[in-house]
């Protein structure tokens, strides 16, 4: 479908999580810690790489830490693509949690997580990021990377599970209180799909959210 009846065909982007770590396996709070792909997780891109590699990306972008950067090598060397990576897109920091077991971070920390639950957007582990905080570096990185295609054209961005929400509602102008409440977080190596249309009667075109937790095990 074109973004506008009769014209250009639409751009797309691929917003992807990275696969299991070791500290996802664990249940550690990661943040900005460069842990690696657990024997699922390098299990998991082998299924999922082929498929993200068949949207056509001309470019991947990626978030500099390792998970990522794994996950976006193996959709990489199916393409011939270099990858080209962004800071930007790395997961909330979190502060003291980082490295920290959830269950520790409950017994320790239970009014900053009763304040997260209630959806406030305070700030991860003390000292770390708000959401806010994410949205705003990731959302412009997205943006980036959306003014960079021309017509037709698809890009991967391989990134985390907050930091890929945020800053899809970021780009698209939802609400991030709105999408905290109606969108599930990513599962490990699944992708959110977003494609630059129009209405039938309109002549304007805006990215869009054409699927949300997509995967091998479910496309």
């Amino acid at each position: 479908m074109s973004p506008v009846p009769g014209g250009p065909p639409p751009r797309r982007i691929v917003v992807m999580r990275h696969a299991e770590t070791v500290d996802n396996a664990a249940r550690i709070w990661q943040g900005h810690r460069d842990s690696a792909l657990s024997d699922r997780g390098v299990e998991q891109v082998a299924a999922a790489a082929p498929h993200v590699a068949a949207y056509g990306p001309v470019v991947i972008v990626s978030s500099d830490l390792r998970r990522a950067v794994s996950t976006a090598k193996a959709v990489s060397a199916l393409t011939g693509l270099p990858l080209r990576l962004d800071e930007r897109l790395r997961e909330v920091h979190v502060g003291e949690w980082q490295g920290m077991h959830v269950d520790d971070v409950h017994e320790r920390y239970p009014e900053l997580v009763a304040a997260l639950d209630r959806g406030e957007d305070v700030r991860k582990g003390v000292s770390g990021e708000t959401r806010q905080d994410v949205a705003a570096r990731a959302g412009a990185a997205l943006r980036e990377v959306a003014d960079g295609l021309a017509a037709g054209e698809t890009a991967l961005v391989v990134a985390h599970g907050v930091s890929a929400r945020v800053g899809v509602s970021d780009l698209v102008g939802l609400d991030q209180d709105v999408s905290d409440r109606i969108f599930r977080g990513l599962d490990n190596c699944h992708w959110i799909e977003l494609v630059e249309a129009g209405k039938s009667f309109s002549a304007t075109a805006r990215w869009r959210i054409a699927g949300w937790n997509l995967g091998p095990w479910t496309a």
